[in-house]
């Protein structure tokens, strides 16, 4: 379970997040919604360790991120909104370099390698330098490398940016399997359709705070609305509307 209490975080005289709380349960989908610079990567950022924030605390499964980092990261993982993969290294070596940092090795990192190049369907590239690929096969190859040790909590952030419909599509049902696999997974997304199909619940942050935290129905009912988009534009105050 990821826990966060009243999280704020400011560059300069910038405030990117202010009192940010909410929490994201295990065996679900929580979304992390909100306009452009609404606070969002800022969030997830620190979540990952990334970014120390100025108040407050995230924790994951009880433990503080920057109190136990190792403890954090061993347990969660991360696909930033730029994968970011090593475009020297095959996919295959790309998963490798990150199973060893997280302390795998031998036959049992092996099999981990085979088992996620079969279930992101990545047998025909696994071999392949990185550089040149499609978008599509930069995020799995990213998310295999999030996922390589088998974390409980998993922070996506814009996982579908620039997919196409299929890859979009295998990605959907790989986060639906993390979530059945018992996984706690957190993603933002600017895509309503999209968090339609995956969540159980949402968050909504606008101007660095929290606006709205609740399940689908919820969000309905608080809106007076039962489509999503229009939902969120009337909760995230951007048509004007009393939030």
């Amino acid at each position: 379970m990821i826990v966060v209490k009243g999280l704020s975080k400011s560059f300069g005289k910038v405030t990117a997040i202010d009192a940010v709380s909410f929490s994201a349960s295990d065996t679900r989908v929580t979304a992390l919604l909100g306009p452009n610079g609404a606070g969002k990567s800022t969030t997830l950022r620190i979540l990952a360790g990334v970014l120390r924030a100025g108040s407050g605390t995230a924790e994951i499964d009880g433990h503080e991120v920057h109190a136990e980092p190792d403890r954090v990261r061993a347990s969660i993982g991360v696909l930033p909104h730029a994968s970011g993969v090593y475009a020297r290294l095959t996919a295959r070596e790309n998963v490798r370099y990150f199973g060893r940092l997280h302390g795998l090795s031998g036959e049992s990192l092996e099999s981990r390698i085979e088992a996620l190049i079969d279930q992101f369907d990545m047998r025909t590239f696994a071999d392949r330098r990185t550089k040149g690929f499609s978008q599509g096969q930069r995020v799995k190859v990213a998310l295999a490398r999030a996922l390589v040790h088998n974390p409980r909590h998993v922070i996506l952030d814009e996982p579908t940016n620039g997919l196409d419909v299929m890859a979009t599509r295998a990605l959907r049902e790989i986060i639906l399997g993390l979530r059945y696999a018992g996984c706690c997974v957190l993603f933002s997304s600017h895509i309503m359709q999209e968090v339609s199909n995956l969540c159980d619940d949402v968050i909504i942050i606008a101007g660095g705070r929290v606006r709205f935290t609740g399940d689908l129905a919820q969000l309905s009912d608080s809106a007076g609305h039962d489509d999503l988009e229009e939902a969120f534009v009337r909760i995230a105050g951007l048509d004007g509307a009393q939030t």
